[in-house]
């Protein structure tokens, strides 16, 4: 399984109360939604397709640097969710110069995008081709969360791995075609022979 990242423009919001923690959060990821073209095709996730993670230790981080760490689910200090609108995250924001910092980024609105890094196992996607013939991927399971993380430039065409998987698809299909070629030229042959031992009788 290798890791991929996919980013999300929802704002991220700040939330605090007097005596309290200052807490962030937002979706990280929506139901349904198209990606921006991710090099010959677009993404959408499907419904349902963060039910085997929510479970993970998921950690977040500012900009994908494990050194930048914000909370951990394991740890209490970070929580995941999945609901009809898409997965969302929230962390308790670390009373440290990092915390600090993020939270005046935020509330400026020099941060205010997520990213998510995940995995697949094969068997978990579908491509399929919709009406005007542009080549979607649809996720349907996530085998593994690994972070979520507030970014400040989103690198949404992170998608080296998928362009592979579809690339194994067209070669599949490809060759499929070139069967089916191949399956009726030997039809067409064994008709020609028909006919000829025929005409000999």
């Amino acid at each position: 399984m290798y890791k991929e990242k996919r980013a999300f423009a929802e704002n991220i919001e700040v939330r605090s109360k007097k005596g309290e923690s200052v807490k962030a959060g937002g979706y990280a990821a929506k139901f349904n939604v198209l990606s921006e073209d991710l090099g010959g095709f677009r993404e959408r996730i499907m419904p349902g397709a963060f039910d085997d993670v929510l479970d993970d230790d998921v950690v977040v981080l500012f900009n994908h640097d494990q050194n930048l760490i914000l909370g951990r689910t394991s740890a209490g200090t970070a929580r995941i969710n999945q609901d009809g609108t898409g997965l969302f995250y929230e962390f308790d924001m670390p009373n440290s110069p990092l915390g600090q910092n993020l939270t005046e980024s935020l509330e400026r609105g020099d941060v205010k995008q997520s990213s998510f890094a995940f995995s697949m196992r094969a068997g978990e996607e579908r491509w399929i081709e919709d009406a005007n013939g542009a080549i979607i991927r649809e996720i349907v399971k996530i085998s593994r969360m690994f972070d979520v993380s507030p970014v400040v430039t989103p690198a949404y065409p992170d998608a080296t791995v998928a362009k592979r998987s579809l690339e194994e698809m067209q070669a599949a299909k490809v060759e499929k075609n070139d069967e089916a070629i191949r399956a009726c030229q030997d039809l067409a042959n064994a008709k020609l022979r028909i006919l000829d031992l025929r005409e000999h009788d």
